[in-house]
């Protein structure tokens, strides 16, 4: 059968499939990642690992370390933890990238570690970037991180995947950056949320791997998974002309030869032909849940905000509104890269920054600040009145120098504007290109660049395609797993119930919590009395985007310590599924069954016991209700691993 280019390359990456299992979306797999990169929680994952009693890397050529968040405090104690984790990885003998060489993000791309058709995951958000060079990079949780290191595999569920066509070709003066703008403002009602996206169309021709590369970065503030792109001719070229790059700056002790071979362990000229030779690309028939649609030629600079980036806004819109700004960024791993810093230089060259406005740049690595004084612009930027900072998070994150204070207004090339993540809570946070955010330095106020003839009305449609029958497989049931259960449902039906709601955050640092204290205070915040009206062994029913929010793993440890036996939703939080599964607690999705008891119970009440049993079958994927059959995703070996194991740690133990 057809597969999306997302399902060829977690194929790829999958452990123990049987020879005849073709990846599926939904699928629970176990991968084997090409890399995996953690930051400055490096500190964090060492413990986890040692904890589960490894003592050294499953693979230290699959490993990295890039610092860059918290690169400008110089505190004894942050010095020290940075020396603590060089020292862990020069014991390790994995690849280690010190504060001041860059974005972690940057680094993964620049040094071929982010390689076409290859699976790469982070403990960060932002790993879908590396989707802009055809990799399906995607994020994982701290736990996944202590088990790649340790056994060089962990799970993964094949989301959902989308399609998304880009048409025509961008208006001069416009950027890669206002696409994504421009997609997350248009399509804001959660069409991609906990999706992989594949980027296709005419468009695509016409963006710059950098575009790319911010393109798929805000995947993430999209609400997706991941933001894949082809493996084109644009590709080619750039990786080609990358090789020429790393052979001219050299690489100590590595022999070379006049086209790179041998030059560089992963950005060569052997890599690129075999890359070439795979020919690695969806089936033209290949099945998606959703299609998207956008005309590049209507778009134009946008501006997002405040404090969201599902409302947006034409920048000539804003330059009429006269809103005032106090600080201004270019900087961070979406738009910290060279044609970024060239596009802001062009708009300030020969002019200052406004009296009363700060203008903070930063490179997103070494490289690219060097190559950008070689080039005039950094000095461009400099002599306009911007502030330089080092290559790393620092503002976007909300660390260092230059953030927002009280009641500030700030305009930034970053990829987030939540409320208080730059700085104060009180102030305000705009997103834009950077040559939007230069202009409004200069100006004072959220500006743009000169005039421009603008397209109009930004054209973009999107289609939810029919789901094709599925054909009932037998699922293999593993010896400790449950062939069956029954449970009573108890209905919750608030959609986006998050973290806070079921596990309050005032418990959430209290370390010696224990699992009856835990599970006694389970659901406090959304129903006091949800305590009183569950037993051991019933089964939830929540809503849609169930476990939203902050990453607290006790808002799945708590139901499950609370007798839970598992639990039904609509959709999850993806990060709230990765916590529960591993702690080795179930959770599937069952959008049929919540939308008709929500039409069966209403919302009047929190809590509702339905005195309805279910029975779900985990061999057929079926769950059985006053005899309906409700079709659910399968719960694959590598899903049925973490339970019978109790949870992705004691997974990794049994593995050593």
């Amino acid at each position: 059968m057809p597969q999306t280019l997302i399902e060829k390359i977690a194929q790829k990456h999958a452990v123990g499939l049987k020879n005849d299992h073709e990846v599926r979306s939904g699928n629970y797999i176990s991968i084997r990642p090409a890399h995996v990169m953690t930051h400055d929680n490096t500190g964090a994952v060492i413990p986890k690992f040692k904890g589960i009693g490894a003592t050294k890397l499953a693979d230290p050529r699959q490993v990295v370390f890039a610092l860059d968040h918290n690169v400008q405090d110089t505190s004894e104690a942050n010095v020290k933890k940075y020396a603590n984790i060089e020292s862990f990885a020069r014991d390790m003998g994995n690849d280690f990238y010190p504060a001041g060489r860059g974005i972690g993000h940057q680094i993964m791309c620049e040094e071929g570690y982010a390689w076409p058709g290859t699976m790469v995951v982070a403990s960060d958000s932002h790993s879908n970037t590396y989707g802009g060079l055809g990799c399906l990079g995607t994020p994982v949780v701290r736990t996944d991180a202590a088990a790649i290191w340790a056994t060089g595999r962990t799970w993964w569920q094949v989301p959902p995947v989308a399609r998304v066509v880009l048409n025509g070709k961008l208006p001069a003066g416009v950027s890669g950056k206002d696409a994504i703008l421009a997609l997350c403002g248009l399509f804001n009602n959660d069409e991609v949320l906990n999706h992989a996206i594949e980027f296709h169309g005419s468009g695509l021709r016409h963006l710059s791997i950098s575009e790319r590369l911010t393109i798929a970065n805000m995947t993430t503030e999209w609400g997706a998974l991941v933001g894949i792109f082809p493996i084109d001719d644009v590709l080619i070229n750039w990786l080609h002309e990358r090789v020429k790059t790393v052979t001219k700056r050299g690489l100590a002790g590595v022999p070379s030869d006049t086209d790179g071979n041998g030059l560089h362990p992963r950005m060569n000229a052997v890599r690129i032909k075999a890359l070439q030779s795979e020919g690695l690309q969806a089936d033209p028939d290949a099945e998606y849940g959703r299609e998207l649609v956008l005309d590049l030629d209507t778009v134009q600079p946008y501006v997002s905000g405040p404090n969201t980036v599902k409302v947006m806004a034409p920048a000539m819109e804003m330059r009429d509104r006269d809103v005032k700004i106090n600080k201004a960024y270019v900087l961070s791993c979406v738009n910290g890269r060279l044609e970024d810093l060239a596009d802001a230089a062009d708009v300030v060259r020969g002019r200052k920054v406004a009296p009363g406005v700060e203008l903070y740049i930063a490179a997103a690595s070494d490289e690219i600040q060097a190559e950008s004084k070689a080039r005039g612009n950094w000095q461009v930027l400099l002599d306009a009145g911007a502030i330089p900072l080092p290559p790393g998070c620092g503002a976007c994150i909300g660390l260092g120098k230059g953030l927002l204070e009280d009641g500030e207004v700030g305009i930034s090339a970053t990829n987030r504007n939540f409320k208080g993540r730059m700085g104060a809570k009180s102030a305000e946070a705009y997103l834009a290109s950077p040559a939007v955010v230069a202009a409004s330095a200069i100006s004072g106020k959220i500006d743009l660049p000169g005039e421009m003839a603008l397209s109009g009305t930004l054209k973009g449609e999107t289609e939810v395609k029919p789901k094709a029958v599925k054909v009932t497989v037998e699922i293999n049931i593993l010896d400790g797993f449950p062939e069956e259960i029954e449970g009573e449902l108890i209905f919750c039906h608030q959609d986006n119930m998050n973290t806070d709601g079921i596990y309050p955050g005032k418990y959430t640092y209290i370390d010696d919590f224990t699992p009856e204290q835990q599970a006694s205070v389970v659901m406090e915040n959304y129903d006091p009395d949800f305590g009183k009206i569950v037993k051991e062994g019933d089964v939830l029913v929540g809503g849609f985007t169930f476990g939203s929010g902050s990453s607290r793993e006790q808002a799945a440890t708590a139901l499950k310590y609370r007798g839970i036996r598992l639990v039904l939703a609509g959709s999850f939080s993806e990060t709230y599924k990765r916590n529960a599964l591993n702690n080795g607690f179930l959770v599937i999705e069952a959008p049929e069954l919540v939308n008709d008891f929500k039409e069966k119970f209403g919302s009047e009440k929190l809590t509702i016991r339905t005195g309805l049993t279910a029975k779900i079958d985990f061999r057929q994927s079926r769950l059985v209700l006053d005899d309906k059959d409700y079709r659910l995703s399968p719960i694959g070996e590598a899903a049925q691993e973490l339970i019978i194991a109790g949870g992705l740690e004691n997974w990794v133990k049994e593995k050593l």
